[in-house]
């Protein structure tokens, strides 16, 4: 089989890109596409047609051609498959198979063809193999970049706690200004004079500087100290109360800051962990967490528009005596397909979801790593197939011919193994009019002043309580004025069923006691 040149050219067999995977001129190659349309034969379902020097295997793609050119000793059933393959590339990689799009992304798709293609030979590689070599993917690149935006949050942090520290001191000196003691001017006797140096660790108050003949004024305690805070005074003004409440309230500000990130180590820790509601899990010696992020666009008519998720396994192991283990993973439900996309780490065995689903390492005889977190199984998703859907929200706005809209919107949980919680789905309401609800609803509903809309929050949502309705009349008569509607909550399990059922021994098979801890957080849920 040779692959002369891979070709995607309009119906009147202009060239929109070309590559050439033999030695052939522009001209040759403009003069091959030229007349391909004058010998496609008509009322036939054929996709291959010869001339007499060359071979062309072809595929409609909306109002372009795919063409391949080879010679006419190839083999015709490799030809196809390997059109079939550079025809998923351009789908997967374009959004649309419009001429515009196929020049925003040229430079992509040149890339692709010369890795499935080289030098007019097909290599063995699937949709998924041709993916990856084009990310390009550098763990070393990811740990840098994650140390770096830890060092950076770190300066960051630092200079709020000096400016915090700056502020007290000023306070401080204001204070003893005004209760009689030396002022920031009195550079030629004791006391302090301006701003003392700032420490590097902030874990104790400053201690005024003081000379080795102090004033006597300076030997007093601070005035608000000796004598409290006198709410009925006249004399204490609102600027007066705030110095007052200055310090102990940086303090207090300083003593509840979030955690800052360790530059040290190569996986990225963030500052504040979000599981709102979600029972916390103990790890055990083997912890596994299940992350989803879902992107999701449902449609008011019903059906779904676009659905997006993304997920990873990661394992840690904190004790050496169960470093040598396998994963079994629990059988998804029988409704899902084969759409979903799994990418393994480089030292893990190849995962094949739809064979043994065992996680483990190439090499038996290494252990997984001690301490730290390893991503060892990612997941993605991008399609319309609405059994991932988590949660379906039907929102039905009707006309009154009294100038309102009577509005009933419902949630269902379609998955059954999903607890989800603090489900808040907002409804926007029109400009100028407020919402009348009708009691007996599920959940408690409350005012948005910023987007002007109808928050209807439910803590929890599981098989136990699967669906609500909440009903309402409002101002207006324009059903589109109440989407779109958007959704977001916390979820506690896995959408994908990617779920560990038993952790065994790679020596002996004995089980070993492991913990999951699964969570789903959503980046958009909307209808529209």
């Amino acid at each position: 089989m040779v692959v002369l040149a891979a070709s995607i050219c309009t119906k009147a067999g202009k060239a929109v890109i070309s590559r050439q995977f033999r030695d052939m001129t522009r001209a040759r190659i403009e003069s091959i596409l030229a007349s391909f349309p004058k010998v496609i034969p008509t009322n036939t379902q054929h996709t291959s047609v010869e001339t007499s020097d060359v071979r062309y295997v072809y595929q409609p793609l909306e109002d372009l051609y795919i063409i391949l050119i080879t010679n006419k000793a190839s083999n015709i059933l490799q030809d196809i498959e390997t059109l079939h393959l550079f025809a998923r590339v351009v789908s997967d990689m374009c959004r649309s198979a419009d001429q515009r799009e196929i020049l925003k992304n040229s430079f992509e798709l040149l890339e692709a063809f010369d890795e499935i293609v080289s030098l007019g030979y097909r290599e063995p590689l699937n949709l998924m193999q041709v993916r990856n070599v084009l990310e390009m993917e550098s763990h070393e690149e990811k740990i840098q970049e994650i140390i770096a935006r830890n060092k950076e949050a770190e300066a960051k942090e630092e200079l709020k706690r000096r400016a915090k520290q700056l502020e007290m001191q000023r306070r401080e000196q204001q204070r003893r200004a005004g209760a009689g003691g030396p002022s920031g001017g009195g550079y030629l006797g004791g006391g302090v004079s301006g701003y003392s140096p700032v420490p590097q660790r902030f874990d104790a108050p400053p201690t005024p500087v003081r000379t080795s003949s102090p004033a006597p004024s300076s030997l007093r305690p601070p005035a608000f100290k000796s004598g409290g805070m006198k709410l009925g005074s006249k004399k204490t003004t609102q600027s007066q109360l705030l110095d007052a409440l200055g310090s102990e309230a940086l303090l207090s500000e300083d003593m509840s800051a979030p955690p800052t990130p360790n530059p040290a180590t190569s996986e990225l820790i963030p500052q504040r962990e979000e599981r709102s509601s979600i029972p916390a899990v103990t790890p055990e010696s083997v912890h596994a967490v299940v992350r989803e992020n879902v992107e999701l666009e449902l449609l008011r008519e019903g059906g779904l528009n676009n659905l997006e998720l993304r997920g990873d396994l990661n394992l840690q192991i904190t004790d050496a005596t169960v470093a040598r283990v396998k994963l079994n993973l629990a059988d998804p439900p029988a409704a899902f397909g084969p759409e979903l996309q799994f990418k393994q780490h480089p030292h893990v065995n190849k995962f094949a979801a739809n064979k043994e689903r065992v996680i483990s390492l190439k090499d038996p005889s290494r252990n997984f790593p001690l301490g730290q977190s390893l991503a060892v199984l990612k997941w993605r998703y991008a399609g319309k197939d609405e059994t991932y859907v988590p949660l379906s929200i039907n929102c039905w706005p009707t006309p009154s011919n009294d100038g309102t809209c009577d509005v009933n919107i419902e949630y269902e949980l379609e998955n059954d193994a999903l607890t989800l919680h603090d489900v808040v789905i907002s409804i926007p309401l029109p400009a100028g009019s407020y919402p009348t609800v009708t009691p007996g609803h599920s959940g408690e509903w409350t005012l948005n002043s910023h987007s002007h809309s109808i928050d209807w929050i439910i803590g929890k949502v599981d098989a136990d309580l699967q669906s609500g309705t909440l009903e309402f009349s409002v101002g207006g008569d324009d059903p589109g004025a109440f989407f779109p509607v958007k959704v977001s909550f916390v979820g506690q399990g896995c959408i994908a069923g990617v779920r560990i059922s038993s952790v065994t021994r790679v020596d002996n098979g004995e089980e070993v006691v492991f913990s999951e801890d699964a969570r789903i957080t959503v980046d958009s849920y909307s209808v529209v």
